[in-house]
């Protein structure tokens, strides 16, 4: 059998547990054409580059499929039918990647990272405050 990965985008619309059970679904599909699922990982609703079908937005769903030909055909067929799923993108690989995908490592570390800023405790994008730019400016000769 055959390694793949398949990303697809539900319509913005939709709540999560729907999306869930579409995943559910097409990996049904896989199951019942003799392969197996070994992940599923919902990215989240993201934003899509360009209007699709009238949708700015869509949930992200990433498939690693072991399986025959014929059930990713299938799995491809139930995908292009529903009116949910707005694209599909399924691609054979030589390996599956063990561990969260490049769009997970990126979401966890964003939060890792140090805020950008001039050193000051003061919320994000919020200005000096008067009396600290006035000292600023006496301290530079204005």
């Amino acid at each position: 059998m055959a390694l793949y990965e398949s990303v697809f985008i539900a319509r913005q619309d939709i709540s999560a547990p729907q999306v869930e059970a579409l995943t559910e679904e097409f990996s049904n599909i896989i199951v019942q054409g003799g392969g197996s699922v070994s992940k599923k990982e919902f990215w989240g609703l993201r934003n899509i580059a360009y209007r699709v079908k009238k949708n700015r937005k869509g949930h992200y769903v990433l498939l690693n499929i072991d399986a025959p030909a014929a059930a990713i055909k299938e799995m491809e067929r139930q995908m292009s039918i529903n009116e949910d799923i707005l694209r599909t993108l399924t691609v054979r690989v030589e390996a599956l990647e063990e561990g969260p995908s490049a769009m997970m490592q990126s979401k966890n570390s964003r939060d890792d990272r140090p805020r950008r800023g001039d050193g000051e405790d003061r919320p994000r994008g919020e200005r000096p405050r008067r009396e600290d730019r006035d000292s600023r400016r006496s301290e530079g000769g204005e």
